[in-house]
């Protein structure tokens, strides 16, 4: 499966980090375009240099793990249609440049259900992706974010699985694997 990562999804370190984990198992194929890694550095700015120049090493970082992941965003195939938001007209050119059939977003109510059937793409919430990931492979899921816990425990975050996940955005998931 080939999914789009919004920018939504890859600028939050604990959920990039635990989307980029379950695509190096071979969940899905991933994939992104310049222009949303322009986002995600733009966003990443707004809190500051420092964070920018993080970033910018994380996203050179995701282009040397993940090389065939980025697509062109500058097709017509969806240039006439009515997007909400016609600045994320770009995030279903990239998918279909690189032949997905979802688009993981934040932004669901940007990428109308009838429009993204027109071209033959879904757009997904994160949790509802991952919940999907964990029904196809619970114990490469509970690993991945065990992992990330574990890492943003050691990084000073004093939380547990359930609050991180809760924390990201991630409510049904973190149901899931607490059962």
């Amino acid at each position: 499966m080939r999914a789009v990562l919004d920018a939504n999804v890859l600028f939050p370190t604990i959920l990039r980090e635990i989307l980029t984990d379950l695509a190096g198992a071979g969940l899905f194929v991933p994939l992104w375009s310049p222009r949303i890694l322009a986002e995600w550095r733009h966003a990443a700015a707004r809190l500051g240099p420092d964070q920018d120049a993080v970033a910018g090493v994380e996203i050179a970082l995701l282009r040397d793990r993940f090389p065939g992941a980025e697509m062109p965003d500058d097709g017509t195939r969806a240039i006439d249609l009515h997007f909400p938001d016609p600045a994320d007209r770009h995030v279903a050119e990239t998918a279909l440049a690189g032949d997905a059939t979802l688009i993981v977003t934040a932004n669901l109510r940007d990428f109308p259900r009838t429009l993204m059937a027109g071209l033959g793409l879904r757009a997904i919430h994160p949790d509802a992706f991952l919940l999907d990931l964990s029904r196809i492979d619970p114990g490469t899921v509970r690993a991945v974010v065990t992992k990330a816990c574990d890492k943003a425990a050691a990084m000073g975050g004093d939380m547990t699985m359930a609050e991180m996940l809760k924390r990201s955005r991630l409510p049904r998931l973190a149901k899931a694997l607490r059962g």
